[in-house]
């Protein structure tokens, strides 16, 4: 734990320092290679090896968490006056991709605490509200969730059904959020609800809840195909009455709020798949150079060379459009062509160096005696949560029509 702590203690040295990535062209600075090592290294001997077993038992890793909490990872971008580590997005996503490497699970878990709950919290929330939402959930003694998807409106984020009315000094709550990430082990939700149905988009508007509370009970937790240390229910909202004080933001301005927190959360989705695709990716090649065929190792084989070039190109250029992405953000320049460029092309490089992988590892890559099968059901999910691959090309597409509109 005193490592964890040094390490930390030194990021934040790094940071007021000023030293920040300037150019996509230039080395990461000395902060954020300092970062990237400092949760390799976590993941490699804290995750990697327990990663299968929290799969297969579906174990919120609340151990790691607290130790990630400690080295200032559940709380990158925040300040350090609020109880974060006071880095830039850039450090973000480069922290998620290498937790993700060792645990695709532990990945969507810190992903999802810091872009969608304390991200909407630090951007829109009150000095007063920033006190009591954000710090607690710096530490990884708490992480927050996000409820924006509904079961009958997935994708369609401005048909919410879920509806909030006031109620003198108090909002009323009624309605059911589906797919929330971190449910089971949240300490509070931001809950987007309709507080006037005749302004559609417009009359959303956004939510801070506490976890548990009276009126607000947990579905069933899902049992799901991939990321199963992570847990994933049904919110259920019955007369859950919350402070008037606890809309964050203004009325109606749930809607923006969503889709701002929603581009930023693309990267750290995109960071994710990255960490599941170089895991696939180490994995096949790693058991190219021990699994002998024909007098050689299978490495040695042009087939198997081919696969591994395709996967090294796939990944390396979805790490590009990350980082351009991220480095986008911190500079306060428009980013959401490129957080959806980054999260299509991650998501689809993991699914597909995953599934590489286990052409090259043949049927030792269909078992659980090796990750390789584990990397594939993870990297599905990255193509459908945070906006599926088809909604990825819609927006890009728009984004692309508008620049030759101007």
């Amino acid at each position: 734990m005193a490592a964890l702590l040094t390490a930390r203690k030194a990021l934040g040295l790094a940071v007021s320092s000023g030293k920040r990535c300037l150019s996509m062209l230039a080395e990461l600075p000395e902060t954020h290679q300092m970062l990237r090592q400092t949760c390799r290294d976590f993941a490699g001997r804290e995750l990697a090896p327990i990663a299968a077993k929290l799969d297969k038992e579906h174990s919120y890793p609340a151990k790691q968490v607290r130790e990630l909490g400690d080295m200032g990872v559940m709380a990158v971008e925040v300040p350090e006056s609020l109880g974060g580590t006071g880095l830039d997005y850039l450090a973000y996503s480069l922290a998620v991709e290498e937790i993700s490497r060792g645990c695709a699970s532990t990945g969507v878990i810190v992903s999802v605490n810091n872009s969608l709950y304390l991200g909407p919290v630090l951007k829109y929330g009150t000095e007063e509200q920033k006190k009591l939402w954000i710090t607690p959930f710096t530490t990884g003694e708490k992480v927050g969730c996000f409820a924006l998807s509904e079961p009958g409106n997935g994708s369609d984020a401005g048909a919410a059904s879920t509806m909030a009315r006031q109620d003198g000094n108090q909002w009323v709550l009624n309605g059911t959020k589906a797919w929330i990430t971190n449910s089971w082990d949240a300490s509070a939700a931001v809950v987007f609800a309709t507080t006037d149905k005749s302004l559609k988009h417009k009359g959303i508007s956004a939510f801070l809840v506490p976890m548990p509370h009276p009126g607000l009970s947990l579905g069933k937790k899902e049992d799901k195909l991939g990321i199963r240390a992570s847990s994933t229910a049904n919110l259920i909202l019955e007369d859950c009455r919350i402070p008037l004080e606890n809309m964050l933001g203004e009325r109606g301005m749930g809607f923006k709020i969503a889709m701002q927190t929603l581009d930023s959360g693309r990267i750290g989705i995109a960071s994710q798949a990255l960490g599941i695709a170089q895991a696939a990716l180490d994995c096949a090649a790693d058991y190219s150079l021990k699994r002998m065929a024909f007098g050689a190792p299978i490495g040695k084989l042009q087939a198997i060379q081919f696969k591994l070039a395709d996967m090294a190109v796939a990944v390396e250029g979805a790490r590009l459009l990350t980082w351009k992405a991220a480095v986008l953000k911190d500079s306060r320049k428009a980013y959401t062509k490129e957080a959806a460029m980054a999260k299509l092309a991650a998501s689809e490089a993991a699914t597909y160096i995953s599934h590489q992988a286990i052409q090259v590892l043949g049927g030792m890559g269909y078992v659980t005696d090796m990750p390789a099968e584990r990397h594939y059901r993870d990297a599905r999910i990255t193509e459908i949560y945070e906006g599926t691959s088809e909604i990825q090309r819609l927006v890009i597409a728009n984004q692309v029509l508008k620049e030759y509109q101007t």
